[in-house]
């Protein structure tokens, strides 16, 4: 019902823009709107990422692989017209206090719907501004739930925290023979602390303990907190961190000796981060959506074109190792051409009433949507650091049983 509320809110602020004239920016996007689709012209998709601050290096990887979508099918048929598809990027700059300044530039440079972001709480933030206009936002990998019940404007293609939260539980405790946990999680960010919500629910249930410490931003120095780990008797710590901070929990757990296994959702599944568990004493498993070898001709292609384009590269984090993110991004971009084939407009209103039908078969899967607009996910990767090549090798696809 919140859905369908939001479709119809959307559509009466349409028209009464139209009757009214709206703002500016909304009077001349109609009216190029009404010439360009009589003769195709160009269809704006936004997109909402960090390329700075915490999750800056996810979201560049995120952008990458709706970059290299682009560039794979950079047009798309509208209404049976042919338009060019364009990429409005905008740094969200990873907090929530950026979010909606980051999101109303969006809004103000006319796209029919939005990509991402990496990272819960700026979507959240960024979700009252998208509302606002009616305009839809399709989330990527921001896994919390709140960023699609309380906007009904969002929708997202990835799996949730309560699910990714119970499978690293199951996952510790039944396969690992864990019964003792320690989490670890930054201050004030809505991912981390949602997913140790749900881990440690799901821990308890199978008849665990757990530890719960929190860490404020900007910690550079983890020694304390894997000691404190250590004398809690810990079998795992699961810490579902930013990059820059997984990096350091892994050096901290090494020098410290920690001899448990160090648990990662889907934000350490970057290279950067299997790359620092290189040489080292650790045990690194992480949860995902996506493993190299899950689609060859995706696999094949865009590691030709990152290694074709220094700067994908350099976004990449230096070679061309494929994140998860990267699958999803592009599988983002391509749902969101179905939604707008849908719709046969580049109507916010009109995107936003063909979402909720949208079926894709991705890299990453089908992606369907529930009545919240969460993708319908049963399973997660699940992938160990190989300490000795820097690389992650494929562990299990798992589900909550």
């Amino acid at each position: 019902m919140k859905k369908l509320f939001a479709l119809v809110l959307a559509l009466a602020m349409t028209l009464a823009l139209v009757a009214c004239g709206g703002s500016s920016s909304g009077s001349s996007g109609n009216s190029s709107e009404s010439s360009s689709a009589a003769a195709g012209g160009t269809v704006k998709i936004g997109v909402f990422e960090p390329q700075t601050g915490d999750n800056g290096a996810g979201g560049k990887q995120e952008i990458l692989g709706m970059q290299y979508a682009n560039f794979v099918q950079p047009t798309v048929e509208i209404g049976g017209q042919t338009y060019n598809v364009q990429l409005e990027i905008v740094d969200n700059r990873t907090t929530a206090e950026n979010g909606p300044s980051a999101a109303a530039e969006l809004m103000n440079r006319g796209v029919s719907v939005v990509l991402g972001s990496y990272g819960s709480g700026v979507s959240m933030a960024g979700g009252a501004v998208f509302a606002e206009a009616g305009v839809p936002a399709i989330g990527v990998t921001c896994t919390n739930p709140q960023v699609t019940s309380d906007c009904d404007v969002y929708y997202r293609i990835c799996f949730l925290d309560p699910f990714q939260g119970t499978v690293l539980a199951n996952y510790a405790y039944n396969t690992l023979g864990v019964t003792n946990a320690y989490t670890l999680a930054m201050l004030g960010s809505d991912y981390d602390q949602g997913l140790v919500h749900y881990f440690t629910e799901a821990f308890q249930a199978l008849g665990g303990t757990v530890t719960n410490e929190d860490f404020p931003e900007g910690s550079a120095n983890f020694v304390s907190y894997i000691n404190n780990a250590k004398a809690a008797g810990a079998g795992v710590i699961f810490a579902p961190v930013s990059t820059n901070y997984a990096q350091l929990i892994i050096e901290a757990a090494s020098a410290q000796g920690f001899e448990g296994a160090l648990l990662g959702s889907d934000t350490w599944d970057n290279n950067m981060v299997v790359e620092s568990a290189q040489g080292k004493n650790v045990v690194v498993d992480i949860t995902t959506f996506y493993q190299e070898g899950g689609n060859a001709a995706f696999d094949e292609g865009i590691k030709a074109w990152i290694n074709s384009n220094a700067d994908a590269k350099t976004n990449n984090g230096g070679n061309d190792m494929i994140s998860a993110v990267t699958a999803m991004g592009y599988d983002a971009y391509f749902v969101a051409l179905e939604a707008l084939k849908a719709a046969g407009s580049t109507e916010p209103a009109a995107v936003l009433k063909a979402l909720p039908g949208v079926s894709y078969e991705g890299v990453s899967g089908l992606i369907e949507f529930d009545e919240i607009g969460d993708a319908k996910r049963d399973a997660a990767y699940i992938k160990a650091a190989n300490t000795e090549t820097g690389e992650w090798d494929f562990v299990t696809i798992q589900g909550v049983n």
